[in-house]
C-alpha cells in the first residue's frame, strides 16, 4: 500500500471512532502518534551511534514496548494505558536543567496534546498502519514528507486552522531571496507548522560540506508557536527534516515578552515569517511595546518585534496584508520605524487567492535589511499565470511562477511589473506603502457624477418597463375574464 493510501486508511479508521470530531482532531490525533513513532525510529539510530544512549521516555512508554507488536495490547486495555499512563506520565516528565533536551521536547509536545479516540481496538488499527512506515529509511521518510505536506494542507479545511499553513511556493521563494547561510541564526517567531523553517533547512542543506557544517545547521533553526496543534506538527516536521533535537521550537507567544527584556544575545541573523493577520492581542501584550507603537493588531506587533530582533546586517522577510501598507495612525509610526531602521528594498505584491480558500485578503512579501535606512523601495507585482483568474486548492501557486522575479532580483529595472519609489515620495505620502503599479493603465470607469446619473436613468427605465408589463398582464387577465 502506498503511503498516501496508508494515511487515507488511517483517517478512515478514525472516522469510525465516536471521540474524533472533524479534520483538526484527526490531524492532532495522528500527529502525536506519528511523533512517538518517528522519535522511536530516531532513537534506534542514536543507540547505534552511542552505546551509552539513554532514552528520556520511561522504558514502558517507548513506542517499541507498547505499540510495535501488531498483536500487542488492544481494546479497553490499550485505551486505559494511553489515557491513564502514557499521557499522564509524558505530560509531567521531570528533568534536571542540564538533562538531555530531547526529554523537554517530548514533554512540551504532550503538554497540550490529547487522545481523542475512545475505541481501543480502532487505536490498535491506526498504530499498526503507522508501523508500516520506517522513518529511518530515507525513501520512506522522503515519501512521508510529501504526505505530511498534504496533511498540513488539509488544515485549510479544518475550520480556522488554515492560518497555520503558508503555501510552499511562497515559503521557498522568500527563503531563497533572503538566502540564509550556514552559521546564521534563523528565526520564525510565528512558525505554525514549520513551513519557513523546513524551506530554510532545505536551503542550508545544499551548503553543508562537513560534519561541522551539519552541526551548525542543527543549531541555527529556531521557531516559536503559540498554539498547541501547530507546535506539535512543527516539532514533528523538524524531526522529519533531520533536526535531531528540535528543542529550539518553543511553545510560547512571541509577543508576550516585553521588548526591553531582550538582550543582544537574543538577536538573530535571519527572520522569515507569516504572522497571523487580523488577530487582536490583549492589553497586557501591547504594553510590552513602546508607547507610540502600541496596537492590538497582531501583524503590526510582529513587524515591530522583527525589526527589534534582527541584528544589524540581518535580513528579514514577512507576509503582510494590504491593510498594513495603507493603514494610518500607529501603522504609520510602525512603517516609519521600519523605513528608518531598515532598508526595505523590495515589496512583492501578490494577487488575490494565494491563501485561498481561508482568506481572500491581498498580501505582500516585504524584504528588508536591518541597520541602514531605506532610500528607495522596489515593487514587483506578481501576475496570475496565463489562463488563471485566481488560485484554488486544485490550482495552487507554484514556485516556478517566481522565476521572473528571481531573474529580475539582481538586475533591477522598471518593466510592466516592476517600479521603484523614493523615500522622499513615501514620506510625503505619510508612509503609505500601498503604491499602485504606474506602468499599467488604470481602466477609466468615467466620471462618478455621470455614472450616477446614468444609473438613475437605468432604474427609471426598469421601473417603466415593469409597470408596462403589469398593465399588459392586467389587460390580458381582464380580457380573459370578460
Amino acid at each position: 500500500m502506498s503511503l498516501s493510501a496508508t494515511i487515507k486508511s488511517i483517517q478512515d479508521i478514525m472516522r469510525k471512532d465516536a471521540g474524533v470530531d472533524g479534520d483538526a482532531q484527526r490531524i492532532s490525533q495522528l500527529a502525536w502518534m506519528v511523533f512517538l513513532k518517528i522519535f522511536d525510529d530516531r532513537e534506534k539510530e542514536y543507540e547505534i551511534m552511542d552505546d551509552g544512549y539513554t532514552s528520556s521516555i520511561p522504558e514502558r512508554l517507548r513506542w517499541r514496548n507498547w505499540a510495535a507488536d501488531e498483536e500487542g495490547i488492544t481494546g479497553d486495555e490499550l485505551l486505559d494505558f494511553v489515557n491513564d499512563d502514557l499521557f499522564k506520565t509524558l505530560k509531567d516528565l521531570q528533568f534536571a536543567p542540564d538533562a538531555d533536551p530531547r526529554g523537554f521536547v517530548v514533554r512540551d509536545v504532550f503538554e497540550d496534546s490529547y487522545n481523542y479516540m475512545k475505541n481501543g481496538t480502532l487505536i490498535r488499527q491506526v498504530i499498526n498502519k503507522i508501523n508500516d512506515v520506517d522513518f529511518n529509511s530515507s525513501d520512506d521518510r522522503h515519501l512521508f514528507g510529501d504526505v505530511y505536506e498534504k496533511i498540513l494542507k488539509d488544515l485549510q479545511s479544518a475550520g480556522n486552522a488554515g492560518e497555520f499553513y503558508t503555501p510552499r511556493a511562497v515559503t521557498e521563494f522568500m527563503v531563497q531571496m533572503v538566502n540564509p547561510l550556514i552559521g546564521e541564526k534563523i528565526l520564525d517567531p510565528a512558525c505554525g507548522t514549520g513551513g519557513f523553517l523546513t524551506s530554510s533547512i532545505e536551503h542550508l542543506r545544499k551548503q553543508v560540506k562537513s560534519v561541522e557544517d551539519e552541526k551548525r545547521l542543527q543549531d541555527s533553526i529556531n521557531g516559536i508557536e503559540k498554539k498547541p496543534l501547530p507546535h506539535l506538527l512543527c516539532v514533528t516536521n523538524m524531526l522529519l527534516h533531520g533536526i535531531e533535537v528540535p528543542s529550539q521550537i518553543r511553545h510560547d507567544n512571541s509577543l508576550a515578552r516585553p521588548l526591553r527584556d531582550y538582550k543582544p544575545s537574543d538577536r538573530v541573523d535571519v527572520i522569515v515569517t507569516n504572522p497571523p493577520f487580523g488577530g487582536m492581542e490583549e492589553d497586557g501584550i501591547k504594553t510590552g511595546f513602546p508607547a507610540n507603537l502600541q496596537t492590538s493588531e497582531t501583524a503590526d506587533l510582529f513587524l515591530v518585534l522583527i525589526v527589534h530582533l534582527l541584528k544589524d546586517g540581518g535580513h528579514g522577510s514577512i507576509v503582510l496584508p494590504d491593510g498594513t501598507l495603507f493603514g494610518e495612525g500607529v501603522k504609520t509610526r510602525i512603517k516609519e520605524k521600519l523605513l528608518t531602521e531598515c532598508n526595505l528594498h523590495t515589496i512583492v505584491r501578490l494577487p488575490n487567492g494565494v491563501f485561498s480558500p481561508y482568506t481572500g485578503i491581498k498580501t505582500n512579501l516585504l524584504f528588508f535589511t536591518k541597520g541602514e535606512p531605506t532610500k528607495e523601495v522596489w515593487y514587483y507585482e506578481h501576475p496570475y499565470p496565463e489562463g488563471y483568474k485566481s488560485y484554488s486548492k486544485t490550482k495552487p501557486m507554484r514556485i516556478q511562477e517566481f522565476e521572473p522575479e528571481k531573474e529580475w532580483w539582481n538586475k533591477r529595472h522598471e518593466n510592466e511589473f516592476a517600479w521603484k519609489v523614493t523615500i522622499d515620495e513615501i514620506e510625503a505620502n505619510n508612509y503609505n506603502l500601498d503604491i499602485k503599479n504606474p506602468n499599467v493603465e488604470d481602466i477609466d470607469h468615467g466620471d462618478p457624477e455621470e455614472l450616477l446619473s446614468k444609473y438613475k436613468h437605468l432604474l427609471l427605465q426598469i421601473d417603466e418597463t415593469r409597470n408596462a408589463l403589469k398593465d399588459e398582464l392586467r389587460a390580458a387577465l381582464d380580457g380573459k375574464n370578460a
